[in-house]
C-alpha cells in the first residue's frame, strides 16, 4: 500500500520554474521574476499569506444549462479531471483562440517529429487543436471567461475509413470562477489569471500542452492538490444539497499511519448524513432571520460535522479517524481526491464547485 500523503498546502521552491525561450526584458516583466521581485506586479502584501476562507455561502444550484453551451457542459461534466494551477499569462488574449489553436497543433506536431513518445494507439501523425469560450461560466466582472482547450486533439487510426470520426485523445480547460478581487484586480496590465487548469487524457500530451502554455504566455504550473481542509468543505457542501438533489451516499476513504497503512472507505447513508448536517446547523438556522447569514456556512460547522461522522465510526469500530488523513470525497454530485482530480456530475453546482477549486489555486500562486 502506499504511504498516506501530506495534506499541508506547498507553495513551490524556486528551482521548480521551467526554463523558457530568451526574451529581452523591454519585451516582458516575467511574472515568474515575482518568485524574487513581488513588487514589480504590484501585489498587496497581504496577498503572501492568504489563506483558504473560513466561512463562504452554502453551494447553490446555478441552472447553467441557459447560458453555457451544451456542447461545452457535457464535456466538463461527469468526467475526472487531473487539476494544476497555473501563474497568470502574459499577454493571453481571448480574441486570439484561432491563433492559439493553429501555434499548439505545430508545436504537437514538432515535437512528435523530434521524437517526443506519444503512444496514441493505433494513430498516424498529424493533431487538430481547437480553443473556444465557455461563455456563461464567469461569476463576476473581475472573472476571465473559461478556455476550453476542446476534446479536438485527434488522432486517426491508421486503417480508418475516410468517413470515420476522428478519435479524442485529450482535452483541457482554464478558468477563474470567483476569483479573489483584490488579487486579481493587482495584477500588472497585460497579465489574465485563469489560475486552475484541468486536464483529461494522455500525460504526455497533458505535459506537452502546459509546456507551449510556458513558452508562449511565460507562465508555469504546479501540482494542486485538494486537501484535507478543502475535501471536509466539499463534504459538507455537497451534503447541505441532498434535499434539492439526493446525494445518494456519501464515501470517504482515509489512511491510517499504522504499518502497513490501513485505507479506510466510509460510507454513509446521505439521509443520516443530513440529519447530522442539520443538528449542526440547527442553531443558526434558528437564531438568525436574515436570509443571507442563515445561507453562510462556517468552518466551524464544517469541523463539528466530520467530527460528528467520524465520532460515529469511533463508536462502532473503535478507530480514531482523527488520527488519519482524508484522501477522497464521493457523492452523486460529484467526486474529489486529494491528489488533484475532481468529477462535476451535476452541473447545477458546478460554479460552487469551481469557486473553491479557484479559491486552492489561488492560495497555490507563489508570490
Amino acid at each position: 500500500m502506499e504511504r498516506p500523503q501530506n495534506s499541508v498546502v506547498r507553495t513551490p521552491p524556486n528551482s521548480t520554474a521551467v526554463q523558457r525561450r530568451s526574451k529581452s526584458k523591454s519585451y516582458r516583466q516575467s511574472y515568474r521574476s515575482c518568485l524574487g521581485a513581488a513588487s514589480r506586479l504590484g501585489l498587496t502584501p497581504g496577498l503572501t499569506a492568504r489563506r483558504l476562507n473560513s466561512s463562504r455561502r452554502a453551494l447553490k444550484s446555478h441552472i447553467i444549462t441557459e447560458k453555457v453551451n451544451p456542447d461545452h457542459l457535457a464535456l466538463l461534466v461527469k468526467r475526472e479531471w487531473r487539476l494544476s494551477y497555473i501563474t497568470p499569462l502574459h499577454q493571453f488574449r481571448h480574441t486570439q483562440l484561432k491563433r492559439y489553436s493553429r501555434q499548439l497543433s505545430a508545436f504537437i506536431a514538432a515535437e512528435k517529429q523530434q521524437g517526443v513518445a506519444m503512444e496514441v494507439e493505433g494513430s498516424q501523425s498529424g493533431f487538430r487543436v481547437s480553443f473556444s469560450v465557455v461563455q456563461g461560466l464567469a461569476a463576476t466582472d473581475d472573472d476571465a471567461e473559461t478556455v476550453l482547450i476542446q476534446p479536438q486533439i485527434f488522432s486517426r487510426p491508421v486503417f480508418a475509413k475516410q468517413d470515420e470520426p476522428q478519435k479524442s485523445v485529450w482535452s483541457g480547460w482554464l478558468t477563474c470562477i470567483n476569483g479573489n478581487p483584490e488579487y486579481l484586480q493587482s495584477l500588472p496590465k497585460g497579465f489574465t489569471s485563469l489560475p486552475l487548469f484541468g486536464g483529461s487524457g494522455a500525460e504526455v500530451l497533458t505535459s506537452l500542452v502546459k509546456s507551449w502554455f510556458q513558452q508562449t504566455f511565460d507562465c508555469c504550473f504546479g501540482p494542486l492538490e485538494i486537501n484535507h481542509t478543502s475535501l471536509q468543505w466539499l463534504a459538507a457542501l455537497w451534503t447541505n444539497c441532498h434535499t434539492e438533489s439526493n446525494l445518494q451516499h456519501l464515501k470517504m476513504i482515509w489512511t491510517l499511519p499504522v504499518v502497513p497503512p490501513l485505507q479506510i472507505t466510509y460510507t454513509v447513508n446521505p439521509q443520516d448524513a443530513w440529519e447530522l448536517w442539520m443538528s449542526v446547523r440547527k442553531d443558526r438556522l434558528e437564531k438568525t432571520e436574515d436570509e443571507e447569514e442563515a445561507g453562510s456556512i462556517d468552518i466551524e460547522e464544517v469541523m463539528r460535522f466530520v467530527q460528528g461522522l467520524k465520532s460515529h465510526f469511533y463508536r462502532h469500530f473503535r478507530l480514531d479517524l482523527s488520527a488519519g488523513n482524508l484522501n477522497q470525497v464521493s457523492t452523486a454530485l460529484g467526486s474529489a481526491k486529494f491528489s488533484g482530480k475532481i468529477k462535476i456530475s451535476n452541473s447545477r453546482y458546478m460554479i460552487t464547485t469551481l469557486t473553491l477549486l479557484t479559491e486552492c489555486a489561488l492560495l497555490k500562486m507563489p508570490v
